[in-house]
Parts: structure tokens; sequence; C-alpha cells
């Protein structure tokens, strides 16, 4: 029978040191020190710039008719609660509102099947402007975060909360919301659209 090898553990490998005599001294070069970082030194970051138009308290794009992007979750929930969209948002704003729903919302409502095909039928409404995607894929809340980024005329119609917490970073951009069977608007706060730093 033959010797069965054990690994040994925390095994080093040897290293020759820098003052050992094989060493030339062209190669004993001292390793490059690190620069401390100067606590009073200015921080360099990017900072995304934003229209001089949302400098202001409110966003200056936005006015009637009212330009209402609407999610799929909305739809669904404005079922829910009985209300009929076009008729609550005017309610809401007291002024004429145009709902818009883009290609990936319609195929999202699409996916969800047999269960939701009156919220397709609500969808497939006349009064709903169609906004066609260029994008690839069908994730509905990254097309609309670019639709509202891009183009700030729109009001933002969701009930998702993860959807509403990206939307707020950007600022000139409303969240449409329900509760109470009702739609609301949420309020912007004092320095809305102030640069954030």
């Amino acid at each position: 029978m033959g010797k069965q090898k054990t690994k040994r553990y925390a095994a080093m490998k040897r290293m020759i040191s820098l003052k050992d005599q094989r060493i030339k001294e062209t190669d004993r070069a001292k390793a490059k020190e690190k620069k401390k970082k100067d606590p009073s030194q200015l921080k360099e970051r990017e900072v995304t710039k934003y229209p001089s138009c949302l400098f202001f308290q409110y966003n200056t794009q936005l006015g009637p008719p009212y330009h209402i992007l609407v999610d799929t979750n909305f739809i669904n929930f404005s079922i829910k609660a009985k209300l009929d969209i076009v008729q609550s948002m005017m309610d809401c704003l007291y002024a004429k509102c145009i709902p818009y729903i883009t290609d990936c919302v319609m195929a999202e409502i699409e996916k969800l099947g047999m269960k939701y095909r009156v919220a397709l039928r609500i969808a497939k409404d006349p009064r709903f402007e169609r906004l066609p995607c260029t994008h690839k894929g069908t994730y509905a809340d990254d097309c609309l975060v670019q639709r509202v980024t891009q183009h700030k005329c729109y009001i933002l119609a969701t009930v998702d909360r993860d959807l509403k917490r990206r939307v707020r970073k950007i600022p000139g951009v409303p969240i449409m919301y329900i509760s109470n069977h009702r739609y609301n608007i949420e309020r912007m706060p004092d320095d809305y659209g102030a640069p954030r730093f």
C-alpha cells in the first residue's frame, strides 16, 4: 500500500525579502506610497443636469390638457374601486385629461390573461392615446421611468410603491394615485425642482 499525501493547511509560499542578496539593486525599487486623501479637498461626482424650467416651484411644462401616463396596476385598482378613469382624472385635476398608454403596458395587460380582460377592454378605449415603444423588452416600469425622464410634460398614474419611489427621485414629475376610492396627486414639496446635492 502506498502512502497517502495529507494536505497541509495554512501553508504559505515562501517569498524572497527585498534585502536578499540575490536581488539586484535596480529591482529593489521602493513600493509606491499611497497618497493620503485630503479631507478639505472638494469631492467630484457626477450630478445629472435638469432643465432650467424645473428650478421654479413647479414644472412649467405641465398644464391643461394634462397628459397622464397610466400604469397597469392603476387600471386594475381603478376597476376594483369602480372608478371611470377619464372622468375621475378630470374630477381630480379640474381640467381636461388625456390618458396615455404605452405598448409595454398594453403587453403587460395582455400577458395577465382572461382574468384581466376588463382592464384590456378599458385600455383599448379610444379616449386613451397609444404611445409606441422603440426599445427592446416589455418591462413597463423602465419604459415609464424613461419616458417621464425624457419628457417632463407627463403626470404618472401608478399605485406601485417601487415605481413611485423611482419617480420621486426625478424632479418635475407629479404622481397620481388612488386613495379612499378617488384619485389624488402627491403634494409637491416646497423646494420642488431645486437641484439636490
